[in-house]
Order: C-alpha cells, then sequence, then structure tokens
C-alpha cells in the first residue's frame, strides 16, 4: 500500500507496551494522525500526501490494529486503554525526534487523541477530533435511537469470547455491515482492511479496546470530569453520521475545553474518505493556525 503514501518511509517503533507499525513523510511541524474501527492508518491515504506537503506527517496503526502489535489484554483490559494507546503515540512521536506535535483522530483514533491531550497537555499544540463526543457523555446520555446506532459499543464489550466468535466465522460480513458501504473505500482497500480484520487476534484486541473504553476508560474519564482542554480544539462531524446525530456537538465540546471551534461535513461517518477535500481544508487550515 506504499504507493498511497507517496515519499513516505515505512517504520515499526517499540514502544513501552506495543510494537507500532506506521508511516511517515513530508518535513514542517509534526501532525499525527490516528485512524478509527475497523480500519487502519490507510484512511488518511487521500489527506496524508497533501499534509505532508506543509507537515511532517505520522500515520500510525493504533496497537491492536492493522499491522500494529496485539498484546493481551492485562487486568481490567488496561493494556487497551486510551491511555495506553496515548502513551504509545507519545512514545513514537518521542522516538522520531519530536517532543510536541499536532494530532487529528478519527472514531476510535479520535479518544485516544482526546485521552492523550489530557494525560499529555505539554504535548500537543493542536487537537482535532473527527466524529465523535465524549465517551463519558456518550455513555450517560446514550438514548435507543443512538444505542441502537452504536449497537457494536455494547457487543463487542460481551465477555467470554462471545464477540470474537461470531466475528471469526462471518469476518468480512461483519466488517461490510461496519464500513455501512464499502464502495466508499474502493476494492483494494476494502482487501486491505479485510485482511488486517480477519487476523483473529486483530478482532480479540480490538473487542479488547471498546471493552476498556466501556470500563477502565470512563473511570479516567471521571477523575478528569469538570478539567477543560486548554489547546485550540477543531472538532468536525459528518452531517449523515448518527455520531453527532441529536447532540449540539460544539456545545458538548465547549463544556469539555476553553477554546472549541469547529463544523460538519457533508459526508457520513468516514469524513476522511467520504469527504477528504473538505476535511483537508479544514485540518489543514486548522494547523496552520487558522480558525474552522
Amino acid at each position: 500500500m506504499a504507493e498511497y503514501f507517496p515519499g513516505f518511509e515505512q517504520r515499526r517503533i517499540e514502544t513501552s507496551g506495543a510494537n507500532v507499525s506506521l508511516v511517515v513523510g513530508g518535513r514542517g511541524p509534526p501532525v499525527l494522525l490516528l485512524h478509527g474501527y475497523p480500519q487502519t492508518h490507510l484512511m488518511w491515504r487521500k489527506l496524508a500526501p497533501r499534509l505532508a506537503a506543509e507537515f511532517t506527517v505520522v500515520a500510525p496503526d493504533l496497537r491492536g490494529y492493522g499491522d500494529s502489535s496485539k498484546p493481551p489484554a492485562g487486568p481490567d483490559s488496561m493494556n487497551y486503554s486510551k491511555r495506553a494507546l496515548a502513551q504509545d503515540q507519545v512514545e513514537t512521536i518521542a522516538a522520531l525526534g519530536f517532543e510536541r506535535f499536532m494530532v487529528a483522530g478519527h472514531d476510535r483514533g479520535a479518544r485516544v487523541a482526546h485521552r492523550l491531550a489530557r494525560d499529555h497537555p505539554e504535548r500537543v499544540e493542536r487537537l482535532a477530533l473527527l466524529d465523535i463526543v465524549p465517551t463519558l457523555y456518550r455513555f450517560e446520555t446514550m438514548d435507543q435511537k443512538a444505542a441502537t446506532a452504536s449497537y457494536h459499543w455494547f457487543f463487542l464489550i460481551q465477555p467470554g469470547g462471545l464477540p470474537e466468535r461470531l466475528i471469526g466465522a462471518e469476518p468480512e460480513f461483519f466488517l461490510r455491515s461496519m464500513l455501512r458501504d464499502p464502495a466508499v473505500f474502493g476494492p483494494e482497500i476494502f482487501a486491505d482492511y479485510l485482511r488486517c480484520y480477519k487476523n483473529p487476534e486483530t478482532i480479540r484486541a480490538t473487542c479488547d479496546e471498546y471493552r476498556a473504553g466501556a470500563s477502565i476508560d470512563l473511570e479516567h474519564d471521571r477523575a478528569d470530569r469538570g478539567r477543560h482542554l486548554t489547546m485550540p480544539l477543531l472538532v468536525l462531524w459528518g452531517q449523515r453520521s448518527s455520531q453527532g446525530s441529536g447532540y449540539d456537538v460544539l456545545a458538548v465540546w465547549r463544556d469539555h475545553a476553553e477554546t472549541v471551534s469547529g463544523h460538519p461535513v457533508a459526508s457520513g461517518h468516514f469524513l476522511a474518505e467520504e469527504a477528504p477535500e473538505e476535511t483537508y481544508h479544514a485540518l489543514s487550515g486548522f494547523f496552520r493556525g487558522k480558525s474552522a
């Protein structure tokens, strides 16, 4: 898949908890791009090469996803907490020679980015979050409509290997259902997402990441309740996405951060792949210091 990231270097970096697979390219201030579920760094293929004209772009596979390592969950799924995944990224960026950086995350990657900004505010210059509201807020405000749209939040956390076994029986069917419209991604990209997702350890690890999201992550979020992020925050959400449906997204995030800008994008949930032009201009402008 190197052809989607021309001029980028493929790297593997050992952190204190995982082995992270990534691509890095470009020059200028560092920008970290974090993908969502059930994808890999390939979700940034339409944006990363363009951003690399102005920034040093780092696009990893999160721990448990893609070609990164998939350690055991540990007690309380601690090894898949957003805190652990965020620590991977701090160590990865440091290994590349950077102390401070900007970060954009989508879906689960946005939740990692949110935790990264809370645990390491001195590292994050600017933060962009795509198509999420805070995890604790979403759980506390979940109604029937939201739970139906995000049923996998409750399916993937079931214990005893239940989701692993059911998904493992039909991984392609499940992946197609999660991506909703695989034609958006194209056959080659879908095939690579499927290559990674058919690995039983990927299925297990990503279930563990959701389990952490419904347990240890909420403890961390409750401990931070009332503490506002201080770096500039950009929030984008899909007009046709269920993730922002029913929420005043800007108002929600203004209860969690001091300086918030953002707007809806004419897309579904997968902004960077469904509406790459609008998403690129929003992110590049924000990373150059402009408001949305």
